[in-house]
């Protein structure tokens, strides 16, 4: 084995974790400073977005909590996308007693859409609100949670407003694979730095909150620019800095909550359907970053298996075991910040090896052309090397 692999790569991955472990210390604070800020002069009205598809488990908790946000002056629309079950029926029970709530038929998918972004597009096309608020069904939102948006883009004078929802991972599977998706935003991306960048790619959104200024949406081009993205909340994002709008991410687990999953199996084929679309289907980024994930965590225990099994180290034991207890802390920290359970966080070895076939399986399938999501079949991708 070469020298460097034995004794200089340990230091290395020592540094890049230490790396990543500021990144996500300043986003901490970074993602608190948008909530600071004084409550302006006038409230505009805002359109609160659902787009549904077979959310009959999930839209009368979302819907409920929507209508029940202290704000002045908002209207929710919801639309059944070609639902099969009970979501319009439940839809149309909750308009009934509420005249802030459209309930809307989603057109038939058009050629060259995928299903979401045709139901946002058709949504905000019916909007009336100065703000635009695009939010999954599966979401639960605290009363102030609209208010706190609002507050922190007009104090912001952001074009778009997103953050990190709380989320509810109930079972073991979810408990292991959904963080991850959040984790990789909160640590790779230094939010401090990125809003000074000028570089598209160096951002980032979460679709279960996007509030976007209407002047920005439509600026952008909204979901028709983005109409054949599977990751359309990164496309957004990354439209509205490539053409100079002002972006800010923000905390709000104490506002949102999202159970965007129902067991580790729908986890993993979600997950399948995003991964190598977060990457815009470059096969060699696509490769390196997972395999680097694999050396940084796997590396230093791999060298403590060693150790335990007696035989000789070429680099000092205790520098193994500074690896390892910074890749603890490195998801620790993120885990606390994102409020989720932190018990999982120490099982990081198992989740990275979930996520590692997960990752295979995502390539395999838009290889293939097997990717689907709510029982669409989505296009074959156009596959990159860079």
């Amino acid at each position: 084995m070469s020298p460097y692999l034995r004794h200089d790569l340990i230091y290395h991955l020592i540094g890049f974790q230490a790396v990543l472990l500021v990144i996500a210390l300043s986003n901490a604070g970074a993602l608190r400073r948008a909530r600071r800020h004084a409550a302006p002069r006038r409230f505009p009205k805002v359109s609160v977005l659902v787009p549904a598809r077979n959310e009959e488990s999930n839209i009368e908790r979302c819907i409920g909590s929507l209508l029940a946000q202290d704000y002045p002056d908002f209207e929710v629309l919801a639309l059944d996308d070609q639902s099969t079950d009970r979501t319009r029926a439940i839809l149309e029970a909750l308009a009934g007693g509420d005249a802030r709530l459209q309930v809307l038929d989603g057109c038939p998918l058009e050629a060259g859409w995928l299903g979401k972004n045709w139901a946002c597009a058709q949504l905000a096309a019916q909007a009336a609100g100065e703000l635009l608020l695009f939010t999954d069904a599966d979401t639960f939102h605290h009363p102030q949670a609209l208010r706190a948006l609002v507050i922190a883009m007009e104090g912001e004078h952001a074009g778009l407003i997103s953050g990190f929802p709380r989320q509810e991972v109930l079972t073991w599977g979810e408990k292991l694979v959904v963080p991850v998706l959040f984790w990789v935003i909160y640590c790779f991306t230094p939010l401090t730095l990125t809003y000074r960048l000028k570089l598209p790619a160096f951002s980032a959104a979460v679709g279960q909150a996007l509030l976007f200024r209407r002047t920005a949406y439509e600026g952008t081009g909204g979901h028709e620019a983005v109409r054949a993205s599977i990751v359309e909340d990164l496309a957004l994002a990354r439209r509205t800095k490539a053409l100079g709008y002002r972006w800010r991410m923000m905390r709000i687990t104490d506002l949102i909550s999202c159970r965007m999953y129902r067991g580790g199996r729908q986890a993993c084929a979600g997950l399948s359907k995003n991964l190598f679309a977060a990457f815009g289907f470059r096969l060699v980024p696509y490769l390196f970053a997972w395999t680097w994930l694999a050396v940084l965590f796997f590396k230093p225990l791999y060298d403590l298996g060693v150790y335990a099994c007696g035989r000789p180290l070429d680099v000092p034991i205790s520098a193994v075991l500074v690896c390892i207890g910074l890749a603890l802390v490195l998801w620790l920290v993120p885990y606390r910040q994102l409020a989720l359970p932190l018990w999982p966080a120490a099982f990081y070895p198992v989740t990275l090896v979930v996520m590692e076939a997960v990752a295979l399986r995502s390539l395999w399938l838009a290889i293939t052309g097997g990717l689907t999501w709510k029982g669409r079949s989505l296009p074959r991708p156009r596959l990159r090397l860079f």
